[in-house]
């Protein structure tokens, strides 16, 4: 995705809201965009999303974006289910496809019980993880998530957090606004502020929290993908096991990909490595899955 030059204003003699704004971001960026109410942020992501067009300048998009937008219209003639099914079929997917996807974000997401739901009828917290799983039905090359964990409950704040990072270290692309300024610290790849009109680079901030150390014994020299959820750090053990240290709210996201595909990955140990604490382990529970 890059952008060139891109202005933005509404009517020809608007305020401009953007101006001169350059972005690019590669294969396997998670990318923070910052900045005060007003600033611009959200016009940023929807040129960035394919919603709008600049009003001068050039947006080079991927041809497979999702993105969820800050405020999502919950008044749409569907229910729940629905509503995934179709967006399932406009991504591409086939009718069995796009219902089994949808069926597993609303279990994911704990709202299965309100698939045959209108949008209209549902709560807030609810719209939004119906909002959250469209963009996720399917492997979107671009993920743009425009405050997308306002109104989750915690469990779901933490995997929409193991999404975006899987997504990024699978070599897809995530741009992002959250309200939380340590919202994926440590994992992001770059960080801009949205000032006057400009988009400036910010620091992305340092990591926050415990890692996690797994440790795995492959069955083959490629059963280890170059890239897993949450960009883990890697080291060749002299017993040619491997350790992988990674941001604890990405370690279930990574045993997810380690244990599945049929690698044929088996988790030696997994251990909570507490930074900043006398001793470095403080916790390790051995784990005998394949």
């Amino acid at each position: 995705m890059r952008l060139d030059g891109v202005g933005r204003r509404y009517g020809r003699r608007g305020p401009w809201i953007l101006r001169g704004v350059a972005l690019a971001v590669e294969a396997g960026a998670l990318v923070r965009i910052g900045g005060p109410n007003g600033s611009g942020k959200s016009t940023l992501l929807r040129i960035a999303a394919g919603v709008e067009r600049p009003t001068e300048g050039t947006a080079e998009l991927p041809a497979h974006r999702a993105y969820v937008p800050e405020r999502f219209p919950p008044a749409l003639p569907f229910d729940a289910r629905d509503y995934l099914q179709h967006l399932g079929r406009i991504r591409g997917l086939d009718a069995a496809e796009a219902e089994r996807r949808a069926e597993h974000w609303l279990d994911v997401f704990g709202i299965a019980d309100r698939a045959g739901t209108p949008l209209a009828e549902l709560s807030k917290g609810t719209c939004q993880k119906v909002a959250v799983a469209q963009a996720l039905l399917a492997d979107a090359d671009l993920l743009v998530l425009d405050e997308a964990w306002t109104g989750l409950d915690p469990a779901a704040r933490a995997r929409l957090d193991e999404e975006a990072a899987d997504r990024a270290a699978r070599g897809g692309r995530v741009l992002f606004v959250d309200h939380d300024p340590a919202r994926l610290a440590g994992l992001t790849t770059a960080a801009y502020e949205v000032s006057d009109g400009a988009l400036l680079p910010a620091d992305p901030g340092p990591a926050d929290g415990p890692t996690v150390r797994i440790e795995v014994e492959p069955a083959g020299s490629d059963a280890l993908p170059e890239r897993l959820p949450g960009a883990p750090r890697r080291t060749v053990l002299p017993d040619g096991s491997v350790r992988l240290e990674v941001a604890g709210a990405h370690s279930d996201a990574l045993l997810r990909a380690l244990l599945g595909g049929g690698r044929g990955v088996h988790v030696r140990s997994l251990a909570t490595v507490l930074e900043q604490t006398a001793g470095a382990a403080a916790r390790a529970v051995p784990e005998e899955a394949r």
